[in-house]
């Protein structure tokens, strides 16, 4: 098991040289001068040109990036651009609040989806399953930020039973703002464990096992939880977790609908002001989270399928 953890941890070197490689040459080709959006638009061409040599950005590319990646793996992600400030300290600030929307968001998909694609596996093309297909088939296409307004417009503006904007200060505030970007955020990933889960049933509902349990006069509840359940977790557990590590990168859109202050809006102001060094600290940090959900993943297969646990001792 340690080794298997290992080899997946030095896995993950170059994913983030991949990630950083191609964020760092989008950004510094994109249209845009750091230094003007720095001093603004009145700073005279010699100041201009002082802050682009202060910054390294008249270097080669290839020797900006590689400046980069040498201060990065000295745990140096730099400043920002935009207000001088330690891109760590700033990414570190704003993590704990997109964990929040996301753990809100999953819980909200789990609750949906799992209830939902059990039932309707067990009701096969009647009128529950179809509807159910096609309710999570509209949760799979729609927009994040279009559903946010549309809930906004009903349970902000003409309800006013909820905030639409920002993070509440105490427990029931939080709890408040909370609920309008979690619903927006875990009805897509409802939807993709809602058609996972159904899909995963189906296939162990023909098994013999299942006739062979309800042969003995198990109840019905019995074999749904302990015998279906523990045999289809494989591929559920799988999507939950690809799903919450999107939630934890996928933010963004949001939380920009919904001012809500983590990272994905901290990119997204970042991306606007070309604030490079954020903007790679910000992408850095969440592949590495993205990472590390996935990593936990595995683990936790090794736990519901001792199958899975024997494999990974011999690798």
């Amino acid at each position: 098991m340690y080794k298997y953890i290992l080899k997946r941890l030095l896995m993950m070197i170059p994913v983030l040289l991949g990630v950083t490689f191609i964020v760092f040459f989008i950004m510094a080709l994109s249209p845009g001068d750091p230094a003007a959006m720095i001093l603004g638009d009145q700073a005279s061409a010699e100041a201009l040109e002082m802050k682009r040599e202060e910054l390294g950005l008249n270097d080669p590319i290839l020797i900006r990036y590689g400046n980069y990646i040498i201060d990065m793996l000295h745990g140096d992600l730099g400043v920002s651009y935009k207000n001088s400030l330690d891109v760590w300290e700033q990414v570190w600030e704003r993590f704990p609040n997109t964990t929040i929307l996301a753990i809100a968001g999953i819980l909200v998909a789990l609750v949906i989806g799992i209830p939902t694609g059990i039932i309707s596996a067990k009701k096969q093309y009647t009128l529950i399953d179809n509807v159910a297909m096609i309710v999570s088939l509209i949760g799979v296409a729609m927009p994040n930020f279009w559903f946010g307004l549309l809930v906004v417009i009903i349970f902000s503006l003409h309800l006013g039973w909820l905030p639409s904007q920002g993070m509440g200060e105490g427990l029931v505030p939080l709890l408040q703002s909370l609920v309008l970007p979690a619903l927006t955020l875990g009805t897509g990933s409802a939807a993709m464990i809602t058609r996972m889960t159904r899909s995963s049933m189906l296939e162990v509902i023909r098994q013999d096992y299942i006739s062979t349990a309800r042969a003995k006069g198990l109840s019905e509840r019995i074999i749904t939880y302990r015998h279906m359940m523990r045999n289809a977790m494989i591929p559920i557990i799988t999507a939950v977790g690809l799903q919450f590590g999107t939630l934890l990168g996928g933010a963004m859109l949001t939380e920009t609908v919904f001012s809500w202050p983590g990272l994905g809006r901290l990119m997204v102001d970042s991306i606007k002001s070309k604030d490079i060094p954020l903007v790679l600290g910000s992408v850095i940090f969440l592949a590495i989270m993205f990472s590390v959900v996935n990593l936990i993943v595995d683990i936790i297969y090794a736990f519901v399928d001792p199958r899975i646990k024997s494999e990974y001792k011999k690798g």
